[in-house]
């Protein structure tokens, strides 16, 4: 039995109305909401330095701290978010905010690295709350707005990305690094309630088992070529995003800048600045620029670590590179995202899941590896592996007019 076929199954809902709209609130909302819960990923970033001393660990030990968040975050995307699809929306979120909650206040009150670790693999699993209300987001909107309105969201949720490390730093210098994740179990309980009220209600557009769902889940990788691509295109993006952002810390606040935790905080506004192309990009892919948009995107990730490179004394440099890096990755994010929800409007939960699942892969094999390269060759290897990737994504999407020749009518763009 075929993905469509399990779609197209008697027993699912039928499929509501078209969307005449999304109110300018409840997509600020939905942003908001969006940054704040991917920011638990992140917020470890900034104070590895800080954590390494405080367990009594080593530079490339601490930096499983962030592998494994995000490892949690693909088991959350591989097993929670096609839940998306088979229960009602607003209860999945109600649930999974708590379960964040009390992992982010054991995180808080952790005695030990391992206990550490594990709270944030409890937290990196159910923080896929976010890639829940980007598709939800996509499920409101008018197919001609689609673009834009997923762009607005996603410009909420990368912005969290950014503004957790600077938040991160601010808040462990002036409370200790426990209040960072304290403060945010408090956070996620405020926006569970305010969600809980505030979103409208939204059917479930399958009725197969469970198990049925993620079976289709991983078929829809095979139905629908397009999804591998993009997964495989974000994963390499995600890697060198990853890899930079896991390592700078330990740049800057070494013998060459000597920079304060507070410092990488403030240093990581830069890529703030990388989140204003999300509106941009969401614009692109509504004119149909996917591709050529997704190729510049991958000359500017790998010629921006090459300046990183050269830039290894220069904070201005490095600081320039950080925002091209940021932009690079957020539009290719972006451009991916609206191809893949179009491939099957009741499917969008669970091919979001394949998605974010397939790149998140890379963004935890790029903060590990990041770590080791950075620990035995120093930043200028980091940024030959951070070169690297959207370089060989760049090669692979060369490929993309031959396969796009070869596919059958009807397959969605590339």
């Amino acid at each position: 039995m075929s993905a469509s076929s399990d779609l197209q199954s008697s027993r699912r809902p039928a499929t509501p109305a078209a969307p005449q709209g999304v109110p300018g609130w409840l997509v600020a909302l939905l942003a908001v909401a969006s940054g704040m819960t991917v920011a638990n990923l992140y917020y470890a970033q900034p104070l590895l330095s800080s954590l390494s001393g405080v367990f009594h660990t080593g530079t490339a030990t601490v930096g499983t701290l962030i592998t494994l968040t995000q490892v949690g975050y693909v088991i959350g995307m591989l097993f929670l978010v096609p839940l998306g699809d088979r229960l009602e929306k607003r209860n999945l979120i109600t649930v999974l905010l708590t379960v964040t909650t009390l992992a982010l206040v054991a995180a808080g009150l952790a005695t030990s690295f391992p206990m550490l670790l594990i709270a944030s693999l409890v937290s990196g699993a159910t923080s896929v709350v976010a890639q829940i209300l980007v598709p939800f987001a996509a499920g409101l909107a008018p197919d001609h707005t689609r673009g834009r309105i997923v762009g607005r969201v996603m410009s909420g949720l990368l912005t969290g990305i950014l503004l957790s490390r600077t938040v991160s730093s601010l808040v462990s210098d002036l409370a200790g690094w426990r209040v960072v994740f304290l403060g945010s179990a408090a956070l996620m309980a405020v926006l569970a309630m305010a969600l809980r009220a505030a979103l409208p209600r939204h059917a479930p557009t399958t009725t197969i088992p469970y198990h049925h769902v993620l079976r289709s889940t991983v078929r829809l990788v095979r139905t629908h070529p397009v999804l591998l691509r993009r997964g495989l295109y974000q994963a390499a993006m995600f890697g060198a995003f990853s890899a930079f952002w896991t390592t700078v810390s330990f740049l800057l606040t070494g013998p060459r800048f000597h920079y304060s935790p507070v410092g990488v905080g403030v240093f990581a506004l830069v890529g703030a600045a990388g989140a204003a192309v999300a509106p941009f990009a969401g614009h692109w892919a509504d004119r149909g620029l996917v591709r050529p948009m997704t190729g510049i995107a991958f000359v500017v990730a790998a010629l921006a670590f090459v300046l990183a490179g050269f830039g290894g004394h220069s904070v201005v440099l490095i600081a320039l590179a950080a925002i091209l890096i940021d932009t690079a990755v957020q539009t290719t994010l972006i451009l991916s995202q609206h191809t893949v929800y179009q491939l099957d409007p009741a499917a969008r939960a669970r091919l979001n899941s394949a998605f974010i699942a397939l790149f998140f892969v890379g963004g935890a094999v790029g903060s590990q590896l990041g770590s080791v390269v950075y620990h035995t060759g120093g930043w200028i290897a980091l940024t030959a592996l951070g070169a690297a990737l959207p370089f060989m994504a760049l090669l692979y999407w060369t490929t993309e007019r031959r396969q796009r020749a070869a596919a059958k009518p009807g397959t969605a763009s590339l």
